[in-house]
């Protein structure tokens, strides 16, 4: 598995992914930001750092997330378990949210000092959120592989 082939659905994914957890944000009133959440979460258990810091590690942390994810996405793609095309994706999508969700349920569980906020909110547009990384995972994946000599989408 070449880096490109994880690396372009990763980012294209999480991208989106962000824009649709600020346009949820923006049109509810609250943060709902997982780059922004995480880094308030590496602020809080490293004090020491600055608000520049802990965002960048948040940052960080969603794309590094993302692209943990589009491994498992190529991988199924590739390995032609899956297809990468939109109905599938939606599936896919469906049930990274759900990961997701016992993902961020263990780590405000865990940490010493969790955020204040609406955590059935947060927790119910991160499916969505997660449908949108699948379906922008896939759109990226198509892309490269039809401009990647001999390649061809599955």
């Amino acid at each position: 598995m070449k880096a490109k082939e994880i690396l372009i659905p990763g980012i294209t994914g999480t991208t989106f992914m962000t824009l649709f957890s600020y346009l949820v944000s923006l049109a509810d009133g609250e943060n709902f930001s997982e780059p922004e959440r995480l880094g308030q979460l590496a602020g809080r258990l490293l004090p020491k750092l600055d608000e520049e810091q802990s965002q960048a590690l948040g940052w960080l942390g969603h794309y590094s997330v993302g692209l943990l994810f589009a491994v498992v996405y190529v991988e199924l793609w590739r390995s032609g378990k899956l297809r990468p095309d939109w109905k599938t994706n939606l599936w896919l999508g469906g049930i990274s949210g759900l990961v997701a969700v016992a993902i961020w349920k263990s780590t405000f569980k865990m940490h010493p000092l969790p955020p204040k906020l609406n955590f059935d909110k947060y927790y119910l547009q991160l499916v969505p959120a997660h449908v949108v990384f699948a379906l922008f995972a896939g759109i990226g994946y198509q892309l490269q592989r039809k401009k990647t000599p001999g390649g061809h989408p599955n």
